[in-house]
Protein backbone atom coordinates (compact mmCIF):
# COMPACT_ATOMS: atom_id res chain seq x y z
CA UNK A 1 0.00 0.00 0.00
CA UNK A 2 1.13 3.60 -0.60
CA UNK A 3 0.85 4.32 3.10
CA UNK A 4 3.21 1.44 3.97
CA UNK A 5 6.28 2.56 5.92
CA UNK A 6 9.15 3.57 3.65
CA UNK A 7 11.98 1.19 4.50
CA UNK A 8 14.64 2.37 2.11
CA UNK A 9 15.23 5.09 -0.44
CA UNK A 10 15.02 2.47 -3.18
CA UNK A 11 11.52 1.55 -2.08
CA UNK A 12 10.54 5.24 -1.91
CA UNK A 13 11.59 5.75 -5.49
CA UNK A 14 9.26 2.94 -6.59
CA UNK A 15 6.21 4.52 -4.98
CA UNK A 16 5.45 6.90 -7.87
CA UNK A 17 5.84 3.97 -10.28
CA UNK A 18 3.29 1.96 -8.34
CA UNK A 19 1.01 4.99 -8.16
CA UNK A 20 1.30 6.13 -11.79
CA UNK A 21 -1.61 4.08 -13.14
CA UNK A 22 -3.78 5.08 -10.17
CA UNK A 23 -2.87 8.71 -10.75
CA UNK A 24 -3.75 8.64 -14.44
CA UNK A 25 -7.20 7.19 -13.82
CA UNK A 26 -7.84 9.25 -10.67
CA UNK A 27 -7.27 12.69 -12.21
CA UNK A 28 -8.74 11.74 -15.59
CA UNK A 29 -11.92 10.45 -13.92
CA UNK A 30 -12.25 13.58 -11.79
CA UNK A 31 -11.84 15.75 -14.88
CA UNK A 32 -14.55 13.75 -16.69
CA UNK A 33 -16.92 14.07 -13.73
CA UNK A 34 -16.51 17.84 -13.73
CA UNK A 35 -17.21 18.44 -17.44
CA UNK A 36 -20.74 19.57 -16.66
CA UNK A 37 -19.76 21.75 -13.70
CA UNK A 38 -19.62 25.55 -13.85
CA UNK A 39 -19.07 27.26 -17.21
CA UNK A 40 -15.55 27.14 -18.66
CA UNK A 41 -13.60 28.62 -21.55
CA UNK A 42 -13.00 26.65 -24.75
CA UNK A 43 -11.64 23.32 -23.60
CA UNK A 44 -8.22 22.02 -24.52
CA UNK A 45 -7.56 18.31 -24.81
CA UNK A 46 -6.78 16.63 -21.48
CA UNK A 47 -3.10 16.13 -20.74
CA UNK A 48 -1.98 12.52 -21.07
CA UNK A 49 0.87 11.34 -18.88
CA UNK A 50 3.90 9.70 -20.48
CA UNK A 51 6.63 7.64 -18.92
CA UNK A 52 9.14 10.37 -19.76
CA UNK A 53 7.19 12.95 -17.75
CA UNK A 54 6.75 10.55 -14.84
CA UNK A 55 10.48 9.84 -14.82
CA UNK A 56 11.32 13.57 -14.78
CA UNK A 57 8.78 14.11 -12.02
CA UNK A 58 10.15 11.25 -9.91
CA UNK A 59 13.68 12.63 -10.17
CA UNK A 60 12.66 16.20 -9.27
CA UNK A 61 12.29 17.75 -5.84
CA UNK A 62 8.68 19.00 -5.91
CA UNK A 63 8.09 21.88 -3.48
CA UNK A 64 4.66 23.45 -3.02
CA UNK A 65 4.62 26.92 -1.49
CA UNK A 66 1.20 26.94 0.15
CA UNK A 67 -1.22 24.34 1.53
CA UNK A 68 -4.02 25.13 3.99
CA UNK A 69 -4.62 21.64 5.40
CA UNK A 70 -3.89 22.85 8.98
CA UNK A 71 -6.81 25.27 8.74
CA UNK A 72 -9.07 22.52 7.42
CA UNK A 73 -8.23 20.49 10.52
CA UNK A 74 -9.47 23.41 12.63
CA UNK A 75 -12.55 23.85 10.47
CA UNK A 76 -13.40 20.19 10.84
CA UNK A 77 -12.73 20.36 14.58
CA UNK A 78 -10.02 17.73 14.58
CA UNK A 79 -6.92 19.46 15.90
CA UNK A 80 -5.99 16.26 17.74
CA UNK A 81 -6.22 13.94 14.69
CA UNK A 82 -8.83 11.71 16.31
CA UNK A 83 -11.28 11.70 13.40
CA UNK A 84 -9.12 12.35 10.34
CA UNK A 85 -6.40 9.81 9.59
CA UNK A 86 -4.15 11.33 6.94
CA UNK A 87 -2.83 7.86 6.11
CA UNK A 88 -6.19 7.26 4.44
CA UNK A 89 -7.58 9.01 1.35
CA UNK A 90 -9.86 11.81 2.60
CA UNK A 91 -11.81 12.82 -0.50
CA UNK A 92 -15.10 12.10 1.28
CA UNK A 93 -14.33 14.95 3.69
CA UNK A 94 -13.66 17.29 0.80
CA UNK A 95 -9.92 17.52 1.51
CA UNK A 96 -7.39 17.99 -1.27
CA UNK A 97 -4.56 16.58 0.84
CA UNK A 98 -3.66 13.31 2.52
CA UNK A 99 -0.59 11.09 2.60
CA UNK A 100 -1.51 8.65 -0.20
CA UNK A 101 -2.22 11.50 -2.60
CA UNK A 102 0.89 13.45 -1.56
CA UNK A 103 2.86 10.32 -2.45
CA UNK A 104 1.04 9.95 -5.77
CA UNK A 105 1.84 13.58 -6.57
CA UNK A 106 5.50 13.11 -5.77
CA UNK A 107 5.57 16.00 -3.27
CA UNK A 108 9.02 16.31 -1.70
CA UNK A 109 8.52 19.41 0.44
CA UNK A 110 5.49 21.37 1.55
CA UNK A 111 5.04 24.77 3.16
CA UNK A 112 2.05 24.30 5.48
CA UNK A 113 0.14 27.51 6.11
CA UNK A 114 -0.37 28.73 9.67
CA UNK A 115 -3.39 30.81 8.61
CA UNK A 116 -5.91 32.61 10.80
CA UNK A 117 -8.51 35.07 9.45
CA UNK A 118 -7.54 38.73 9.19
CA UNK A 119 -10.33 39.82 11.53
CA UNK A 120 -8.59 38.00 14.40
CA UNK A 121 -6.14 40.90 14.39
CA UNK A 122 -8.96 43.29 15.32
CA UNK A 123 -10.26 40.85 17.94
CA UNK A 124 -6.87 40.54 19.63
CA UNK A 125 -6.74 36.75 19.10
CA UNK A 126 -4.42 36.53 16.08
CA UNK A 127 -1.20 35.67 17.94
CA UNK A 128 -2.82 32.97 20.08
CA UNK A 129 -4.62 31.36 17.16
CA UNK A 130 -1.53 31.48 14.96
CA UNK A 131 0.48 29.78 17.71
CA UNK A 132 -2.21 27.10 17.84
CA UNK A 133 -1.94 26.61 14.07
CA UNK A 134 1.84 26.32 14.30
CA UNK A 135 1.28 23.74 17.04
CA UNK A 136 -1.14 21.84 14.77
CA UNK A 137 1.49 21.67 12.02
CA UNK A 138 4.22 20.47 14.35
CA UNK A 139 1.93 17.84 15.91
CA UNK A 140 0.76 16.70 12.47
CA UNK A 141 4.36 16.13 11.45
CA UNK A 142 5.04 14.27 14.71
CA UNK A 143 1.89 12.14 14.26
CA UNK A 144 3.15 10.71 10.95
CA UNK A 145 6.93 10.38 11.43
CA UNK A 146 7.26 7.84 8.60
CA UNK A 147 6.01 10.47 6.14
CA UNK A 148 6.79 13.96 7.46
CA UNK A 149 9.78 15.66 9.07
CA UNK A 150 10.17 19.31 10.03
CA UNK A 151 12.61 21.29 7.88
CA UNK A 152 14.20 24.61 8.81
CA UNK A 153 16.83 25.11 6.10
CA UNK A 154 17.34 24.35 2.43
CA UNK A 155 19.76 21.58 3.36
CA UNK A 156 17.11 20.08 5.66
CA UNK A 157 14.76 19.88 2.68
CA UNK A 158 17.32 18.00 0.59
CA UNK A 159 18.30 15.68 3.47
CA UNK A 160 14.71 14.83 4.38
CA UNK A 161 13.73 14.28 0.75
CA UNK A 162 16.69 11.92 0.30
CA UNK A 163 15.36 9.89 3.26
CA UNK A 164 12.08 9.40 1.40
CA UNK A 165 10.05 11.74 3.61
CA UNK A 166 8.17 14.95 2.91
CA UNK A 167 10.04 17.96 4.28
CA UNK A 168 7.54 20.13 6.15
CA UNK A 169 7.94 23.87 6.59
CA UNK A 170 5.71 26.57 8.07
CA UNK A 171 4.49 29.78 6.50
CA UNK A 172 2.43 32.37 8.39
CA UNK A 173 -0.25 33.81 6.11
CA UNK A 174 -0.69 37.44 7.03
CA UNK A 175 1.19 40.05 9.05
CA UNK A 176 -1.83 40.52 11.31
CA UNK A 177 -0.52 37.39 13.05
CA UNK A 178 2.38 39.29 14.67
CA UNK A 179 0.14 41.96 16.24
CA UNK A 180 2.58 44.76 15.31
CA UNK A 181 5.38 43.09 17.28
CA UNK A 182 8.87 42.24 16.01
CA UNK A 183 9.27 40.12 19.13
CA UNK A 184 6.38 37.91 18.03
CA UNK A 185 7.95 37.70 14.56
CA UNK A 186 11.21 36.50 16.09
CA UNK A 187 9.42 33.91 18.22
CA UNK A 188 7.62 32.59 15.13
CA UNK A 189 11.01 32.08 13.49
CA UNK A 190 12.24 30.13 16.53
CA UNK A 191 9.14 27.92 16.24
CA UNK A 192 9.99 27.08 12.62
CA UNK A 193 8.22 29.73 10.52
CA UNK A 194 10.24 30.28 7.34
CA UNK A 195 8.03 32.75 5.50
CA UNK A 196 5.41 35.32 6.37
CA UNK A 197 2.91 36.81 3.94
CA UNK A 198 3.00 40.53 4.69
CA UNK A 199 -0.80 40.91 4.61
CA UNK A 200 -3.84 38.76 4.03
CA UNK A 201 -7.16 40.17 2.82
CA UNK A 202 -7.13 43.39 4.87
CA UNK A 203 -4.83 46.39 5.04
CA UNK A 204 -2.78 46.48 8.25
CA UNK A 205 -1.42 49.34 10.31
CA UNK A 206 1.83 48.93 8.38
CA UNK A 207 1.07 47.40 4.95
CA UNK A 208 -1.57 47.69 2.22
CA UNK A 209 -3.48 44.60 1.09
CA UNK A 210 -4.44 43.88 -2.52
CA UNK A 211 -8.08 43.40 -1.53
CA UNK A 212 -8.75 46.29 0.82
CA UNK A 213 -8.52 50.08 0.77
CA UNK A 214 -4.88 51.23 0.59
CA UNK A 215 -3.73 53.58 3.36
CA UNK A 216 0.06 53.67 3.19
CA UNK A 217 1.15 53.64 -0.47
CA UNK A 218 2.80 50.30 0.33
CA UNK A 219 4.66 49.93 3.62
CA UNK A 220 4.99 52.27 6.59
CA UNK A 221 8.32 52.78 8.38
CA UNK A 222 7.37 49.88 10.68
CA UNK A 223 6.54 47.76 7.64
CA UNK A 224 10.06 48.39 6.36
CA UNK A 225 11.37 47.26 9.76
CA UNK A 226 9.40 44.03 9.45
CA UNK A 227 10.96 43.29 6.05
CA UNK A 228 14.48 44.04 7.32
CA UNK A 229 13.99 41.90 10.40
CA UNK A 230 12.78 39.00 8.24
CA UNK A 231 15.94 39.41 6.15
CA UNK A 232 18.07 39.35 9.30
CA UNK A 233 16.36 36.19 10.55
CA UNK A 234 16.41 34.34 7.24
CA UNK A 235 12.60 34.32 6.99
CA UNK A 236 11.31 34.69 3.43
CA UNK A 237 9.29 37.83 2.70
CA UNK A 238 6.06 36.79 0.96
CA UNK A 239 4.24 39.31 -1.26
CA UNK A 240 1.14 37.26 -2.00
CA UNK A 241 -2.05 39.10 -0.96
CA UNK A 242 -0.35 42.52 -0.82
CA UNK A 243 -1.12 45.48 -3.09
CA UNK A 244 1.07 46.11 -6.12
CA UNK A 245 2.47 49.19 -4.34
CA UNK A 246 3.39 47.04 -1.35
CA UNK A 247 5.06 44.53 -3.68
CA UNK A 248 7.21 47.28 -5.19
CA UNK A 249 7.98 48.78 -1.79
CA UNK A 250 9.03 45.43 -0.31
CA UNK A 251 11.28 44.83 -3.32
CA UNK A 252 12.99 48.18 -2.71
CA UNK A 253 13.59 47.40 0.96
CA UNK A 254 14.55 43.73 1.01
CA UNK A 255 18.17 42.63 0.90
CA UNK A 256 17.22 39.00 0.19
CA UNK A 257 15.23 37.36 -2.59
CA UNK A 258 11.53 37.32 -1.78
CA UNK A 259 8.65 35.09 -2.83
CA UNK A 260 5.02 35.22 -3.76
CA UNK A 261 4.00 31.93 -2.15
CA UNK A 262 0.69 31.55 -4.00
CA UNK A 263 0.05 34.19 -6.67
CA UNK A 264 -0.42 34.18 -10.43
CA UNK A 265 0.09 36.58 -13.36
CA UNK A 266 -2.07 39.72 -13.53
CA UNK A 267 -1.49 40.04 -17.28
CA UNK A 268 -3.46 36.82 -17.82
CA UNK A 269 -6.12 37.21 -15.10
CA UNK A 270 -6.80 40.69 -13.78
CA UNK A 271 -7.35 39.96 -10.10
CA UNK A 272 -5.62 42.30 -7.62
CA UNK A 273 -4.14 39.23 -5.89
CA UNK A 274 -1.96 38.61 -8.96
CA UNK A 275 1.48 39.98 -9.81
CA UNK A 276 1.75 42.65 -12.55
CA UNK A 277 4.41 42.38 -15.24
CA UNK A 278 6.50 45.29 -13.95
CA UNK A 279 6.71 43.55 -10.57
CA UNK A 280 7.63 40.25 -12.27
CA UNK A 281 10.58 42.05 -13.84
CA UNK A 282 11.55 43.47 -10.45
CA UNK A 283 11.33 39.97 -8.95
CA UNK A 284 13.82 38.85 -11.61
CA UNK A 285 16.27 41.57 -10.54
CA UNK A 286 15.70 40.64 -6.91
CA UNK A 287 16.31 36.94 -7.57
CA UNK A 288 12.98 35.90 -6.10
CA UNK A 289 10.27 33.48 -7.21
CA UNK A 290 6.53 33.73 -7.91
CA UNK A 291 4.75 30.47 -7.06
CA UNK A 292 1.62 30.03 -9.16
CA UNK A 293 -1.74 29.69 -7.41
CA UNK A 294 -4.19 27.08 -8.75
CA UNK A 295 -7.44 28.82 -7.73
CA UNK A 296 -9.63 29.35 -10.84
CA UNK A 297 -10.64 32.78 -9.56
CA UNK A 298 -7.03 33.89 -9.88
CA UNK A 299 -6.06 32.14 -13.13
CA UNK A 300 -9.09 32.14 -15.50
CA UNK A 301 -9.72 35.65 -16.92
CA UNK A 302 -13.52 35.53 -16.62
CA UNK A 303 -13.34 33.92 -13.18
CA UNK A 304 -10.92 36.63 -12.02
CA UNK A 305 -13.42 39.27 -13.13
CA UNK A 306 -16.23 37.50 -11.27
CA UNK A 307 -14.13 37.07 -8.11
CA UNK A 308 -12.42 40.45 -8.15
CA UNK A 309 -14.42 41.72 -5.16
CA UNK A 310 -14.81 38.41 -3.35
CA UNK A 311 -12.98 39.53 -0.19
CA UNK A 312 -15.12 42.67 0.11
CA UNK A 313 -18.28 40.62 -0.47
CA UNK A 314 -17.20 38.30 2.34
CA UNK A 315 -16.62 41.28 4.64
CA UNK A 316 -20.05 42.68 3.79
CA UNK A 317 -21.73 39.35 4.47
CA UNK A 318 -19.88 39.05 7.77
CA UNK A 319 -21.28 42.41 8.87
CA UNK A 320 -24.76 41.38 7.79
CA UNK A 321 -24.54 37.97 9.49
CA UNK A 322 -22.47 38.29 12.70
CA UNK A 323 -23.33 34.73 13.65
CA UNK A 324 -20.55 32.55 12.24
CA UNK A 325 -22.83 29.76 11.04
CA UNK A 326 -25.19 32.18 9.30
CA UNK A 327 -22.25 33.96 7.67
CA UNK A 328 -20.80 30.70 6.33
CA UNK A 329 -24.18 29.64 4.98
CA UNK A 330 -24.67 33.03 3.30
CA UNK A 331 -21.18 32.93 1.76
CA UNK A 332 -21.72 29.42 0.45
CA UNK A 333 -25.06 30.45 -1.04
CA UNK A 334 -23.39 33.43 -2.74
CA UNK A 335 -20.80 31.13 -4.28
CA UNK A 336 -23.50 28.80 -5.58
CA UNK A 337 -25.30 31.72 -7.15
CA UNK A 338 -22.09 33.01 -8.75
CA UNK A 339 -20.32 30.00 -10.35
CA UNK A 340 -17.00 30.50 -12.09
CA UNK A 341 -15.22 28.68 -14.92
CA UNK A 342 -12.60 26.34 -13.52
CA UNK A 343 -9.95 26.18 -16.23
CA UNK A 344 -7.52 23.29 -16.30
CA UNK A 345 -3.89 22.34 -15.87
CA UNK A 346 -3.34 24.16 -19.17
CA UNK A 347 -4.48 27.41 -17.53
CA UNK A 348 -2.05 27.00 -14.64
CA UNK A 349 0.81 26.31 -17.04
CA UNK A 350 -0.22 29.40 -19.05
CA UNK A 351 0.59 31.43 -15.93
CA UNK A 352 3.83 29.55 -15.35
CA UNK A 353 4.85 30.19 -18.93
CA UNK A 354 3.94 33.87 -18.79
CA UNK A 355 6.13 34.32 -15.72
CA UNK A 356 8.95 32.46 -17.48
CA UNK A 357 8.66 34.76 -20.51
CA UNK A 358 8.49 37.89 -18.36
CA UNK A 359 10.84 37.14 -15.44
CA UNK A 360 12.77 34.07 -16.60
CA UNK A 361 12.86 30.36 -15.92
CA UNK A 362 14.62 30.91 -12.56
CA UNK A 363 11.77 32.89 -11.04
CA UNK A 364 8.65 30.71 -11.04
CA UNK A 365 7.37 27.87 -8.87
CA UNK A 366 4.23 26.17 -7.55
CA UNK A 367 1.96 27.48 -4.79
CA UNK A 368 -1.26 25.49 -5.15
CA UNK A 369 -3.35 26.88 -2.26
CA UNK A 370 -4.88 23.39 -1.93
CA UNK A 371 -7.33 23.09 0.96
CA UNK A 372 -7.60 26.86 1.01
CA UNK A 373 -9.66 27.06 -2.18
CA UNK A 374 -13.21 25.95 -2.94
CA UNK A 375 -12.74 25.33 -6.66
CA UNK A 376 -9.95 23.62 -8.59
CA UNK A 377 -8.88 23.31 -12.24
CA UNK A 378 -9.44 20.15 -14.26
CA UNK A 379 -6.56 17.68 -13.84
CA UNK A 380 -5.36 19.60 -10.77
CA UNK A 381 -8.07 18.42 -8.42
CA UNK A 382 -5.78 17.56 -5.50
CA UNK A 383 -2.17 16.95 -4.45
CA UNK A 384 -1.92 13.77 -6.51
CA UNK A 385 -2.03 15.67 -9.79
CA UNK A 386 1.28 17.59 -9.93
CA UNK A 387 2.70 15.25 -12.62
CA UNK A 388 0.25 16.80 -15.08
CA UNK A 389 2.14 20.08 -14.75
CA UNK A 390 5.38 18.29 -15.56
CA UNK A 391 3.76 16.68 -18.60
CA UNK A 392 2.33 19.95 -19.89
CA UNK A 393 5.67 21.73 -19.49
CA UNK A 394 7.27 18.86 -21.41
CA UNK A 395 4.57 19.16 -24.07
CA UNK A 396 5.45 22.84 -24.47
CA UNK A 397 9.09 22.09 -25.14
CA UNK A 398 10.70 22.62 -21.73
CA UNK A 399 13.63 20.37 -20.90
CA UNK A 400 14.28 18.36 -17.77
CA UNK A 401 16.49 20.90 -16.01
CA UNK A 402 14.07 23.78 -16.58
CA UNK A 403 11.15 21.66 -15.37
CA UNK A 404 13.08 20.77 -12.22
CA UNK A 405 13.56 24.48 -11.54
CA UNK A 406 9.83 25.15 -11.79
CA UNK A 407 8.87 22.17 -9.64
CA UNK A 408 11.05 23.19 -6.72
CA UNK A 409 14.61 24.07 -7.65
CA UNK A 410 13.93 27.79 -7.79
CA UNK A 411 12.39 27.92 -4.33
CA UNK A 412 15.28 25.90 -2.91
CA UNK A 413 17.75 28.41 -4.36
CA UNK A 414 15.83 31.37 -2.92
CA UNK A 415 15.76 29.80 0.54
CA UNK A 416 19.52 29.18 0.38
CA UNK A 417 20.15 32.79 -0.65
CA UNK A 418 17.94 34.12 2.16
CA UNK A 419 19.95 32.01 4.60
CA UNK A 420 23.19 33.51 3.26
CA UNK A 421 21.82 37.04 3.69
CA UNK A 422 20.88 36.20 7.29
CA UNK A 423 24.39 34.86 7.97
CA UNK A 424 25.88 38.07 6.58
CA UNK A 425 23.63 40.13 8.88
CA UNK A 426 24.71 38.07 11.87
CA UNK A 427 28.39 38.52 11.04
CA UNK A 428 27.86 42.25 10.62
Amino acid sequence: MLQQKVKTMKLFLTIPLLAAIILVFHCALMAEERKNDSPSPKARAPVKLTEEALRIHREALVIDGHNDLPWQLREKKDLSFRKIDLRQVQKALGLHTDIPRLRQGGVGAQFWSAYVPADTGKKGTAVRLTLEQIDVIRRMVAAYPDTFEMAYTAEDIVRIHNKGKIASLIGVEGGHSIDNSLGVLRMFYVLGVRYMTLTHSETLDWADSATDEPRHHGLTAFGEQVVREMNRLGMLVDISHVSAETMRHALRVTSAPLIASHSSAYALAEHPRNVPDDVLRLVKKNGGVVMVNFYPGFIVPEAARLRRDMFQIARDLQKKYPDEREFRAALEQWRKEHPIPTGSVHTVVDHIEHIIKTAGIDHVGLGSDFDGINSVPNQLEDVSCYPYITQELLNRGYGKEDIRKVLGGNLLRVLRQAEEVAKAHQKG
